[in-house]
């Protein structure tokens, strides 16, 4: 380490190589071998920009161990007493969340279609429980599932109301197969009991962002990770009472909402709302509640665009104003920094 001396250019110096902090809060035209003009030594508003990690859409979210749990009930969704029965349930609360929450962004809408001109993307919508509804409501919906076979259960239940013909449609695909050709389409998106499925969550959330319009929003619903989720969630629900099939769930998988909301934050989607939901196995319906310790709602939106902000008025520590003060008492070192 360099010693300081009583020099002024040498103070300048010592000051520059070992308290490189001084200068680092500060914008500069100018910098090499620690040397700085001081003529644009402005202090920035910090701008935070949404973080994340790069990803391929060669990468794939989908766990081909689910595949085949989820392609052996295919025929099985809408038998609203079997396997699927909390999730018919569900749609009294979810449907209820989605609508109200994407009304708040529009200032009127049609009676009996209130979300008419909004597109929606189902993903991992399955047999269509949630799709259904939602295109009923007026919205144009695309459902996609990488499970061919709930894409036909879904197809084949959609051809009974003719309504949902032009307002529905149903893919084959992971979601991030279709990102690249549906860059900012959707309004909304819907991951419904999903994100407990997925291998990779962040990659699973960027390509939600990327998809979402400016300002669209983000619905899911999920299990928290608690012990309590254990012991309900698989010991009971699936190996004691058969609420669902042995295997639905794997724990590891489950994501709190501490956790998820960092995970939205970080890819430019901010949380407007997490809230508990309870079922009750014994009456067949879900309701809300405060606890978040086993199934919750997250509702996100995703920033606009917008311009960073002004750089702000200089503001100088005793630091600064010292190298100040030694730069206009030595103009030779004021020109040695230019070089």
């Amino acid at each position: 380490m360099p010693a300081r001396s009583a020099n002024s250019e040498n103070n300048l110096s010592w000051i520059l190589q070992i308290k490189p902090w001084v200068c680092t809060e500060y914008r500069t035209t100018n910098l090499q071998s620690y040397r700085m003009t001081f003529a644009s030594l402005n202090k920035m508003k910090s701008y935070r920009y949404p973080v994340t990690r790069p990803y391929s859409t060669s990468q794939t979210t989908v766990d081909s161990n689910e595949v085949k749990t989820f392609r052996a009930l295919a025929r099985k969704w809408w038998d609203e007493q079997g396997a699927y029965a909390p999730l018919h349930s569900m749609n009294d609360l979810r449907v209820p969340f989605i609508r109200d929450n994407l009304l708040k962004t529009v200032a009127d809408h049609q009676p009996g279609k209130p979300l008419s001109g909004m597109k929606i993307l189902d993903v991992g919508c399955g047999g269509g429980l949630l799709t259904e509804p939602l295109g009923r409501l007026g919205a144009s919906v695309i459902g996609i599932d990488p499970v061919d076979e709930n894409i036909k259960t879904a197809q084949h239940h959609k051809s009974f109301d003719p309504v949902l013909a032009k307002r529905i449609e149903y893919r084959a695909c992971s979601l991030e197969e279709i990102v690249e050709e549906t860059v900012e389409t959707f309004d909304a998106i819907v991951a419904s009991e999903v994100v407990e499925h997925v291998v990779d969550l962040e990659t699973f959330i960027q390509c939600c962002c990327r998809v979402l319009k400016p300002g669209g929003s983000l619905f899911i619903t999920t299990i928290n990770k608690t012990q309590l989720s254990y012991a309900l969630g698989i010991i009971f629900a699936e190996q004691i009472a058969g609420l669902v099939p042995k295997g639905t769930h794997t724990w590891e998988k489950f994501v709190s909402p501490e956790k998820l909301e960092s995970i939205l934050e970080s890819n430019g989607l901010s949380v407007q709302t997490v809230t508990g939901m309870l079922y009750n196995p014994f009456s067949g319906f879900w309701h809300w509640s405060e606890n978040t310790s086993l199934n919750y709602a997250a509702h996100a939106v995703k920033s606009k665009v917008e311009e960073p902000p002004a750089p702000a008025e200089p503001v100088l520590n005793e630091e600064t104003e010292e190298l100040r003060a030694n730069v206009s008492a030595n103009p030779g070192v004021h020109e040695e920094l230019k070089k």
